[in-house]
């Protein structure tokens, strides 16, 4: 099979999965990378990162990798989506590093968008749910506003240009993926802002790929506190350019 190992072999793709309390949706997601994986010709890895589940977790990772081996359980106790994304591409040995969401918001077969011949010219391809082409669906516009409000306020402090920083869809190549992480910080939900800034700063090449994406009617993200959360991060994130702690 192709996404099979004998531990010789190094991977083509690393698949990053952050996973929080995702004992309900992680089963579904499973089959459907599995599928994706065992359909593919190339060596494929799965990293699925327990970020301190208190449900059942755990345990079913560990039971999808006795089925398919190329599955493999990490686990992150420091809370937030960044420290276990961080987690997991730290440990992905992959040519290219691909970071999704747990809920697969954006599909699993929209992978191949991001990987050469597309990425052939670029160190990073991010999903986004803004740029011609892309579809949303099912968000709500409470949702949708704050995002752009966000955004908005992304790109003038940080990153202009950039039309969607948070979207959960990340492709990286590994030598670029290791070495940013390896220097960030935030381990909250802006970590997505911060690895796009120190790229830019490192004169590294980003490419925005439309997605489809599907909203999830049970995410993680709290409109009020997580929004409110991430504007302080970006604070920091500035604060830490001025201070030249990234270069």
């Amino acid at each position: 099979m192709p996404g099979e190992f004998n531990g010789n072999k190094t991977p083509y793709l690393s698949i990053i999965v952050p996973a929080f309390n995702e004992a309900e949706r992680l089963p579904t997601t499973l089959e459907q990378i599995s599928e994706f994986v065992n359909n593919r010709d190339f060596l494929t890895e799965v990293i699925v990162v327990d970020n301190a589940s208190t449900d059942a977790t755990k345990n079913i990772i560990t039971a999808y990798h006795s089925r398919y081996p190329f599955i493999k359980y990490c686990l992150e106790t420091t809370p937030g989506k960044g420290a276990a994304v961080r987690t997991g591409i730290l440990a992905g040995q992959g040519d290219y590093l691909l970071i999704c969401d747990a809920d697969l918001a954006v599909p699993v077969e929209e992978i191949g968008k991001f990987l050469p011949p597309q990425l052939q010219d670029y160190d990073i391809a991010i999903g986004s749910r803004e740029t011609e082409g892309a579809k949303r669906y099912g968000e709500p516009f409470y949702r949708h506003l704050m995002g752009r409000v966000f955004n908005v306020i992304v790109r003038i402090l940080l990153l202009p240009g950039i039309l969607d920083t948070q979207c959960g869809f990340k492709c990286f190549r590994r030598d670029t993926a290791h070495e940013l992480f390896s220097v960030s910080n935030i381990n909250g939900w802006s970590f997505d802002v911060e690895i796009l800034y120190i790229a830019r700063l490192r004169g590294y090449r980003i490419l925005e790929m439309p997605v489809n994406w599907y909203y999830g009617e049970k995410s993680k993200v709290n409109p009020v506190r997580d929004t409110l959360s991430m504007f302080k991060e970006v604070l920091a994130i500035r604060k830490n350019w001025k201070t030249k702690h990234f270069n």
